[in-house]
């Protein structure tokens, strides 16, 4: 059945052939067949496996024809057996050349004969052990691993056949067998070449099963020499003789029930349909999780449109696009638009949207610097350039202002990015949600991505406007007056705080001075008293440090007038682009920076926790719910036209012929089913009917 449908999803019994080379697989295989159609000569003749068929059928006419067909030449049949041989040597130098060259690539062929039992077979090749002609070097263990690939299957019968002229411990067959096998439940010994043994001795120790114990045990035949097939002896002739031998030899004529090639047919038989009803369980379980994906893929291709009318085209057109703007809807909002529901392997549908926006916009945004592009020497050119032409006696407010509106600006450009990137997950998750159906009418599908992509695209500009505007609106008014931000006094406590867990004095800040009180405690000096105590400790105003403009660090050198002597000072040309000096910032400098940062660091955090919060608000709001909300309307009014409807609903050819081989596959899997069924009620331990012939035939071929 399986064969017919052109796959093989289903590891169904098998029986593989495996053995040294020449050491009589083919002859057997023919002489279970009864014709000769397998290639022959000298060394290593059979290159590639050979799946083989072999199916009871009653006769079509008078003459009962036997026929073969390849699955590589559908729909031809072979009366001719010498054509299957020469099609076989075709096949295989086709793959692998002339020069006893392999491939693991399998022949299929099938075989149809009224006087064969229903059985599948599959013909490897020999196990050589040096290499020739075109074959790689460790020929050995690539055909030793093409066999293993067969007889590692829990469900193939093993037939190891070995030379019964030779010493059953050194068979390469039964090695092998046992390495995929060790039980040995699943394995059947042949011993070939009964007849060409030492006059005197007999293989009656290995059919009795002492030598090397099998479950099944095993089997003698006699097969063809070359000489019987140079004088054109028929496999019908063969078979007689080899009857004749075991009943005329005396070794053999009491075990006639362990020799013959029709006794291991009928073994091969019957253990076969015991191995079926053993798997019978999965197979069914199988078959009918097939059936089922069967008929829901029958049920998404729907019937043929050529012959309906314009108020039933309608009413496929309306369901299709209602249910493609659900299932947008359903992955948006996380209850899966996939036909097994909920994705569980990978994030899916708005959960995507959910880590654009936490993991990649949060986190990026979270870590940016409130001082990226913005060095120290940057902080004090600013500060020089709001004193203007005077020095101020506390920090200008107005380079702070000016600094954190810059940086606020750089917020802008990841809002702007998580709209391109949220953008392209809803395109992304518009292709995810064509069912089969949609896809059935190609023009139909591609107008619905148009009319999609033009609907994300119309929302996308105002969401970019919106973006820019909470920045804008950020920049319009700097609040410093907001409850999180740390301000001036704070921001010179900090700093202070920082000095003393550091253990040391900032240069330039003064250090605390304290003044006894009445009730004797002591207090910090004012400013203006630590001004005066100053200068009254140093009347020149240049040693102690500890005045008011000492505090931020300016000195007042006494002036030096130049004496009359001295030559007159020339002044440098002024350069057209002034820049601070390079020597090392003043102590002024560096707390009128720090003070600056921490405002700026403080007010920025500010900003970046409002826009984090405000970004996947804003795109929500005009671009995702805008879009779900809005989409099948979109659709209806796009597409739901009589003028463009009849183009829309066509269906292509290739949906129309994979309608008719789906249906060809569920009529296939139906009678699988019900072979399955009839085995399970089958007896194995009655003589085989017709009946029972024509499931073993069906299971064979499946």
């Amino acid at each position: 059945v399986f064969s017919a449908i052109g796959q093989s999803p289903l590891d169904l019994p098998q029986i593989v052939v495996i053995g040294a080379q020449s050491s009589g697989k083919s002859s057997v295989l023919e002489n279970i067949v009864g014709r000769t159609f397998l290639p022959r000569g000298v060394g290593i003749v059979t290159r590639r496996p050979l799946v083989l068929q072999l199916i009871q059928h009653v006769p079509d006419g008078p003459d009962g024809t036997d026929w073969a067909e390849f699955l590589h030449v559908p729909g031809q049949r072979f009366t001719d057996f010498t054509e299957v041989e020469n099609e076989i040597v075709r096949e295989t130098n086709r793959e692998t050349g002339r020069n006893k060259g392999i491939s693991k690539k399998p022949i299929h062929l099938k075989i149809f004969s009224t006087s064969v039992l229903n059985l599948t077979l599959v013909d490897l090749p020999g196990i050589t052990k040096v290499s020739v002609g075109d074959q790689p070097f460790d020929i050995e263990d690539q055909i030793r691993g093409m066999c293993l690939s067969y007889v590692t299957n829990p469900n193939a019968i093993i037939l190891a056949v070995t030379p019964g002229n030779s010493d059953l411990a050194n068979s390469d067959a039964l090695k092998l067998a046992r390495e995929a096998d060790p039980e040995g439940d699943r394995t059947i010994g042949v011993l070939t070449k009964l007849d060409l043994m030492d006059p005197g001795t007999d293989a009656a120790e290995m059919l009795q099963n002492r030598v090397i114990p099998l479950r099944r045990g095993y089997v003698g035949v006699v097969n063809r020499g070359q000489r019987d097939i140079e004088q054109r002896t028929t496999v019908a002739e063969s078979l007689g003789k080899e009857l004749q031998f075991f009943k005329n030899h005396p070794g053999y004529r009491n075990m006639i029930n362990r020799c013959s090639t029709p006794t291991l047919a009928r073994m091969l038989n019957q253990i076969l349909m015991h191995h079926i009803r053993d798997c019978l369980p999965d197979i069914k379980n199988r078959i009918t999780s097939m059936m089922i994906d069967i008929n829901q893929e029958i049920d998404a291709l729907g019937t043929p449109t050529d012959a309906m009318n314009g108020s039933q085209l309608g009413g496929i057109l309306l369901g299709l696009l209602s249910n493609y703007a659900s299932n947008f809807q359903n992955s948006v909002e996380g209850r899966g638009s996939l036909a097994s529901g909920i994705e569980m392997h990978e994030l899916h549908g708005g959960a995507r949207i959910s880590y654009i926006f936490t993991d990649i916009f949060g986190k990026s945004v979270q870590a940016m610097n409130p001082f990226d592009g913005l060095s120290d020497e940057d902080i004090r050119t600013a500060i020089c350039n709001a004193n203007g032409t005077r020095q101020s006696l506390f920090v200008p407010e107005i380079s702070f202002d000016l600094l954190v509106r810059r940086q606020i600006t750089r917020l802008e450009q990841p809002g702007l990015q998580c709209i391109d990137l949220v953008f392209d997950e809803l395109q992304r998750m518009a292709s995810q949600c064509e069912s089969t159906e949609l896809n059935r009418f190609p023009e139909l599908r591609d107008r619905v991505v148009e009319v999609v992509n033009q609907l994300l695209r119309q929302c996308v500009a105002p969401t970019q406007n919106m973006i820019s505007n909470l920045i804008k609106i950020e920049l319009a008014y700097i609040n410093t007056s907001h409850p999180d931000f740390i301000g001036g006094s704070r921001a010179v406590a900090e700093l202070m705080d920082r000095v003393a867990q550091n253990g040391a004095t900032t240069p330039g800040v003064p250090e605390a001075h304290e003044e006894p009180r009445a009730d004797g405690t002591r207090q910090a000096a004012p400013v203006d008293r630590l001004a005066t105590g100053a200068a009254a400790e140093d009347p020149e105003g240049g040693a102690s440090g500890r005045s008011f403009m000492g505090f931020w660090g300016i000195r007042r050198d006494r002036a030096l007038a130049p004496s009359v002597g001295d030559s007159v000072v020339k002044l440098p040309q002024v350069p057209e682009t002034m820049r601070r000096p390079s020597e090392a910032p003043s102590d002024r400098e560096r707390i009128e920076t720090e003070i600056i940062k921490s405002l700026i660091e403080s007010y920025f955090d500010i900003v970046r926790k409002n826009f984090m919060d405000m970004v996947p608000k804003a795109i929500m709001h005009f671009l995702v719910n805008f879009a779900k909300e809005n989409l099948q309307n979109e659709l209806v009014s796009h597409l739901y036209r009589d003028t463009m409807m009849g183009e829309m609903m066509r269906e292509t050819p290739d949906v129309a012929r994979r309608r008719s081989e789906i249906q060809e596959m569920k009529v296939l899997l139906q009678k699988a089913l019900d072979i399955v069924n009839e085995v399970r009620d089958f007896n194995t331990f009655t003589a085989p009917q017709p009946a029972a012939a024509a499931i073993a035939s069906s299971g064979a071929s499946k």
